[in-house]
């Protein structure tokens, strides 16, 4: 499967609980929603991923890629120590400029 270099990166990044570098793949103005909540701009997002992956260890394992013009989404296994794991999540993605700019989990 052929994923953008910044979707690589945002994976790559989740796989090993980087989350200054998971959060350098969104733009300063990104936009994330994920569990009924809405997290803006990278110093937010750095707060929620942080929380995440301290929390939930989750580990994304990519099943399929679209894109379309600006959007992409990808449909991923993820495990962790959540209730429910694991589960097939999509990630519906607002890609500018090489960067991630917004981002809807759902199920």
């Amino acid at each position: 499967m052929e994923l953008p270099q910044v979707v690589e990166r945002f994976i790559e990044t989740q796989q090993i609980y980087d989350s200054k570098a998971f959060t350098e793949c969104f733009t300063e103005t990104a936009i994330v929603h994920d569990e009924g909540k809405t997290h803006t701009g990278r110093e937010e997002i750095h707060q929620w991923i942080e929380h995440a992956m301290e929390a939930y260890k989750s580990q994304l394992k990519p099943l399929q890629y679209e894109e379309s013009g600006s959007k992409g989404m990808l449909t991923a296994k993820v495990s962790g120590t959540f209730p429910g794991s694991p589960i097939v999540l999509k990630f519906h993605l607002g890609l500018k400029d090489g960067l991630i700019d917004s981002l809807n989990v759902t199920e």
